[in-house]
């Protein structure tokens, strides 16, 4: 492999972190609301992992690699991690998708009539709503991720480090990178997305939503879970 910048320029002010959200599984494919339930990835879910494993490998060098705590989220991240150098797994539950509450469990197109209330709540223009039955509000995910990768990124300045996520979680990072931006829409599995974070608490985004290294037919279009649905 190519020598990496990141190992020889050690002056760098800002880590690089290559988010990417985790594979499908047969709940993304169900269009079932995830949230914090635990749903492993589906076999079309590990292809993907493959494939950007692969990718992330004949990239500049990885130095850790940082997941969510959930099956979905660690089991690419793994797949990764093997690929890139046999690095450990570091867990973070501050990097789980957003907790929906009572909606999770249902298939989005009856969320509305099982779950009025909760509904409503996760529809809201607002963004300090909390989800009735633990949900949490976007403001609360926002300020629980976005702290989360500020400490990964103060922790690895001159590096490059993955972290495997979940779409609303990115939807965040996003916004936190680019406030004036239109909101993002899908976040489809195993896409790549990659922050650099500066000294001062300055981010920018060097690449965004890309899914190069999988066919038309290695994901899902409808980018479900990956969009406001989270999971």
């Amino acid at each position: 492999m190519e020598e990496s910048r990141f190992d020889c320029e050690e002056d760098l002010d800002y880590a690089e972190i290559v988010v990417v959200r985790h594979g499908e599984t047969s709940w993304n494919a169900e269009r079932k609301i995830q949230g914090h339930l635990d749903v492993e990835l589906n076999d079309a879910g590990r292809q993907q992992a493959q494939r950007v494993a692969e990718r992330l490998s004949k990239e500049p060098k990885i130095s850790h690699v940082y997941s969510s705590d959930l099956k979905r989220a660690f089991e690419t991240a793994q797949i990764i991690a093997a690929k890139c150098g046999k690095l450990e797994v570091l867990t973070d539950r501050d990097l789980r998708e957003r907790h929906l509450g009572e909606l999770q469990g249902l298939v989005y197109q009856e969320a509305s009539k099982i779950r009025p209330e909760a509904y409503k709540a996760f529809s809201s223009n607002r963004t300090d709503v909390d989800i009735p039955g633990g949900g949490e509000s976007l403001d609360k995910l926002y300020d629980r991720c976005t702290t989360a990768l500020q400490r990964i990124g103060d922790k690895h300045k001159g590096e490059r480090v993955v972290v495997v996520t979940h779409g609303g979680v990115i939807r965040s990072l996003h916004e936190r990178a680019r406030p004036s931006a239109r909101k993002v829409e899908k976040i489809l599995n195993t896409s790549v997305n990659v922050f650099r974070l500066f000294d001062g608490e300055k981010w920018t985004i060097q690449v965004w939503g890309d899914v190069s290294h999988l066919d038309q037919t290695g994901f899902l279009q409808s980018g479900f879970g990956g969009d406001r649905t989270s999971g």
